[in-house]
């Protein structure tokens, strides 16, 4: 099995800091909102249902690159 490479990584990085960013934004400004990898990843399955199976904007692997097992 392959490792993702530093772009995949850098990738995912950028997606889930964008989810965490969009979160923030969102809320109300007196809120804490503490980063929650469960919570950014069931949002990003939605952007993902989104803009792969949707819009067809990209596969899903461009969307987030994952390793195959």
């Amino acid at each position: 099995m392959r490792d993702l490479t530093p772009a995949e990584l850098e990738r995912q990085d950028y997606v889930d800091n964008e989810i965490y960013r969009l979160v923030v934004a969102l809320a109300p400004k007196e809120a804490t909102i503490p980063w929650n990898i469960e919570m950014i990843g069931d949002i990003r399955d939605e952007l993902e249902a989104w803009v792969v199976s949707k819009l067809a904007l990209c596969g899903e692997h461009a969307f987030y690159p994952y390793v195959s097992e």
